[in-house]
């Protein structure tokens, strides 16, 4: 544990697995008091014997769920949006329902957990909120993922929005841009391929640094963005160099 973020109150969205665990894990490391929170109650069993992590089930589709968790979690200093979903496929591939869910739960979730949670910050005149983008977004196209991309682009649009409104009343609001990481989604999505090991080779050939992201690397840039008292706005590629 660092203390760096000794007394803040940090809430984790989609904390089950991948990232967003890590994420969990690395806040509680930093001094913490974490609301760790996915809507699959069996991912988060073993956190609850975490020090300092609370766990909950909650899911950010479900407009009734996220207004009850702020009012019984009440205020918290650090928001960390990272629930969310990739979907493979270009324009003409997409189902209409793919693109619905999608914005459903990678730009909507967000919103309606902002929506719940800022007025508390407000009213305490400080507070950060952190939302999972990707470099696949308006930083960069990749093939196959129109769905995804078109998201997470907008992801970086509402981030940027929220930081300009509150700049002066002391909430910052930043985007996390990863690249390829090593989790559990992924894994899946390279098995769904066919080829696993082929399909594997071919993420890692793309990344300049020859490996893929792990999730511990992601949580050490969220970690800092919950304590950046003077960054706000901005989106931060986290690639292995991807984007350059």
């Amino acid at each position: 544990m660092d203390g760096s973020l000794k007394g803040k109150h940090v809430l984790v969205t989609a904390a089950g697995q991948g990232i967003g665990r890590a994420s969990a894990l690395a806040f509680a490391r930093a001094g913490a008091s974490v609301t760790a929170t996915d809507r699959d109650e069996a991912l988060l069993g073993d956190l609850a014997a975490v020090t300092g992590i609370a766990v909950q089930c909650l899911d950010v589709l479900d407009d009734a769920a996220v207004a009850g968790m702020a009012r019984e979690v009440g205020r918290v200093d650090v928001l960390f949006n990272c629930a969310g979903i990739v979907h493979s496929g270009s324009i003409l591939d997409m189902a209409e329902g793919d693109l619905d869910l999608a914005f459903d739960l990678n730009v909507k979730g967000m919103v309606r957990m902002i929506r719940a949670f800022l007025p508390a910050m407000l009213d305490h005149g400080d507070g950060s909120v952190i939302n999972m983008a990707s470099v696949v977004s308006s930083l960069k196209g990749a093939p196959n993922r129109f769905v995804y991309g078109t998201t997470k682009a907008a992801v970086i649009g509402l981030t940027k929005a929220v930081a300009a409104d509150y700049v002066a009343r002391g909430i910052r609001c930043n985007a996390i841009c990863p690249g390829t990481v090593e989790s559990p989604s992924l894994q899946q999505r390279m098995r769904a391929q066919g080829d696993y090991d082929a399909t594997r080779r071919a993420f890692i050939a793309r990344q300049p640094m020859g490996r893929l992201g792990t999730p511990d690397e992601i949580a050490a840039l969220a970690v800092h963005l919950a304590g950046a008292t003077y960054t706000t706005g901005q989106a931060y590629a986290i690639d292995g160099g991807w984007s350059i």
